[in-house]
């Protein structure tokens, strides 16, 4: 596929997107977008584009979203996904990461890795030899985004100019990776979040740099009230990523103002002229149906703007699928 072989990262991993050009993380969006029109055509089956490939998925944190759609991904095109959880690998226990990192990648044709430290995604990236890609880390999510820009496109028809706000736990994985996103693409990036919870200075100044040259802006604002004005997109994520169970009722202190509901989608401005939509990257704990918010209800969303027409979440879960298949086939066709 010309929309594939054209993007330029042949034989490249993908560990953040400021790792890449503007042009290419768009492109690899345009890509997501031919890809699923690909599958819903079946042309997938007929010209797989992988054919005898072999990937290898390192998860140390569990994954519904990220495990499913790589293992499709792989799939749809002929290739062979095998599944590594902690239990399955020695990896930095018994074996070093750089050790682990030298037989896979005589043994597969790409590693996707999911966990903790960015630091181990780029240990595997620089000694494996093939191309590495980041699933999530605790410093960056690149996939997600591509998904979420994915999911803008198709519902706006363009990205440039949008604004988008996040509201919650300005520091995580998913603020600082649509801020970096946000600012390739030309969309307006705000982080609403407490003080306590703000970004970092380092990301804040690179994502800065790259919306200047596009024309965007980004900007940090402590008041759910106006921080969310304008908005022509809505996006919280749960208040406490996995690994920070210890802090989740100081979290609920801290971010029960930043819950977004049909309130706050009103205060956007654009929610009667259709112009707003709302995405979560999942899962969100918006009732009481789930083992965590059966005593607390709905946490950083209701039930109410969950489930409003307005709300795109599962368009974006899909498009984990298109996204994933964007990144890879381009690193290895």
């Amino acid at each position: 596929m010309q929309e594939i072989t054209s993007i330029g990262l042949h034989g490249k991993s993908l560990l953040r997107l400021a790792d890449i050009t503007d042009q290419q993380m768009l492109a690899l969006v345009n890509a997501a977008i031919a890809l699923k029109a690909r599958k819903k055509a079946g042309l997938h089956i007929q010209n797989p584009l992988i054919k005898g490939k072999n990937i290898a998925l390192i998860f140390e944190k569990s994954s519904t979203r990220t495990r499913c759609a790589t293992i499709n991904a792989i799939r749809d095109e002929g290739g062979n996904a095998e599944y590594l959880g902690t239990g399955d690998i020695h990896f930095g226990k018994k074996e070093s990461v750089k050790d682990t990192a030298r037989v896979l990648g005589r043994m597969f044709d790409g590693i996707l890795f999911r966990g903790f430290a960015q630091k181990t995604v780029e240990e595997l990236a620089q000694y494996s030899g093939v191309p590495v890609w980041n699933g999530l880390t605790d410093s960056w999510h690149p996939t997600q985004i591509l998904a979420d820009l994915q999911t803008m496109q198709e519902h706006f028809g363009y990205l440039k100019g949008l604004t988008l706000a996040f509201v919650g736990d300005g520091r995580n994985n998913m603020a600082n990776s649509l801020m970096v996103g946000c600012a390739k693409a030309g969309v307006n990036f705000v982080d609403v979040c407490p003080p306590e919870l703000s970004p970092e200075k380092e990301v804040v100044e690179l994502a800065t740099g790259i919306a200047q040259r596009n024309g965007c802006t980004v900007s940090v604002s402590h008041s759910p009230q106006d921080g969310v004005k304008g908005a022509n997109v809505l996006y919280t994520d749960v208040w406490a990523s996995m690994g920070e169970e210890a802090v989740f009722q100081q979290r609920l202190k801290l971010l029960s103002p930043f819950q977004v509901d049909m309130a706050m989608c009103q205060r956007t401005g654009n929610l009667e002229n259709g112009k707003l939509i709302f995405l979560h990257c999942l899962p969100a704990f918006h009732d009481a149906n789930t083992e965590v918010s059966k005593n607390t209800g709905a946490l950083e969303v209701t039930d109410e703007v969950f489930e409003a027409p307005f709300s795109h979440v599962f368009d974006e879960a899909e498009n984990r699928l298109h996204t994933i298949k964007a990144m890879i086939l381009a690193s290895l066709i």
